[in-house]
C-alpha cells in the first residue's frame, strides 16, 4: 500500500487539528459507530470547552460520552442526552449548554451543512419552547416554520469498517447510522477505520462515503461498544 493520496496517517498527526474551544461533529448512535481511538486521543490531549455535535451524548464510558462525563464539553447539540446521566447533571448545574434538536431535523441540519445549504424550514417543534428557543420563525403559504440553521464543524470524526487509500468508506450494519452525513459536514473529516485496503479492493457498489469527503484515515485500535445482540 503506497498511500499515494497521503490520506492514511496516524493518530498523533491528526490530533494536531484539535484544540480548546473548537467544534467537533461525531458519528455514532448511543456509542455504536463512534470512533473510540480518536475520542480517546482527544481525551488524552486534554482539550476543553468543546462544542460537540451529534445524535446523542453516548454513555459515560462509551463513545463521545467520555468527553462529556469528564467535563470537556461546554456545549452539546444533540437529539437526546438521556443515556449519559453526567450530561443531565452538568446541564442542571449550568456547566453544560444543551441545544436539543429532534433527531430527524438534526440529521437534516447536518446534511444541509454538508451540501452547502444555509438552513432548512421545519414545522416540528414550532410551538415547543425548548425546540423553538432563539430560532427565527418564517411564514410560508400561511404556515409557520422554524428556520433551522445548517450545522458544520471544524472537524468531523467518523468510524467505518473499511477504507481504501483514497478514503472511500464502507460501514458495518447499524454502525453506519449518522456517520455518512457527519463525514460531509466537517471542514476536515477524519475517519477511523477497522481495515485499510489498497485502492481498487473495495466494491464500488458498496462504498457509502466517497473519498472526496474524507481528508485523513487512521487505523482503529478497536471499539469500546458492543452490538445489541452481544
Amino acid at each position: 500500500m503506497n498511500n499515494q493520496f497521503g490520506k492514511i496517517t496516524t493518530l498523533e498527526r491528526v490530533l494536531e487539528y484539535f484544540h480548546d474551544g473548537m467544534t467537533i461533529m461525531f458519528g455514532g448512535f448511543g456509542g455504536v459507530g463512534s470512533p473510540p481511538t480518536l475520542i480517546e486521543g482527544i481525551l488524552k490531549k486534554g482539550i476543553r470547552n468543546l462544542t460537540l455535535i451529534g445524535n446523542d451524548t453516548g454513555f459515560p464510558h462509551i463513545g463521545i460520552g467520555k468527553l462529556v462525563s469528564q467535563e470537556r464539553a461546554a456545549k452539546v447539540i444533540a437529539s437526546h442526552i438521556g443515556s449519559n446521566p453526567f450530561a443531565g447533571k452538568f446541564m442542571q448545574e449550568g456547566k453544560l449548554e444543551v441545544e436539543f434538536s429532534p433527531q430527524g431535523i438534526l440529521m437534516e441540519r447536518i446534511r444541509a451543512g454538508g451540501v452547502g445549504i444555509p438552513a432548512i424550514l421545519s414545522d416540528i417543534g414550532v410551538d415547543n419552547e425548548i425546540v423553538a428557543k432563539n430560532k427565527p420563525v418564517y411564514t410560508l403559504n400561511g404556515k409557520k416554520y422554524l428556520v433551522e440553521a445548517a450545522l458544520t464543524a471544524e472537524v468531523s470524526i467518523v468510524y467505518a469498517k473499511k477504507a481504501d487509500e483514497y478514503g472511500n468508506l464502507i460501514y458495518d450494519k447499524s454502525a453506519r447510522n449518522t456517520n455518512p452525513l457527519v463525514a460531509m459536514a466537517g471542514d476536515i473529516t477524519i475517519a477511523e477505520v477497522g481495515e485499510i485496503v489498497p485502492l481498487g479492493r473495495l466494491n464500488p457498489e458498496e462504498i457509502v462515503t466517497p473519498g472526496v469527503f474524507v481528508d485523513h484515515v487512521i487505523p482503529s485500535k478497536g471499539v469500546d461498544w458492543k452490538w445489541a445482540w452481544e
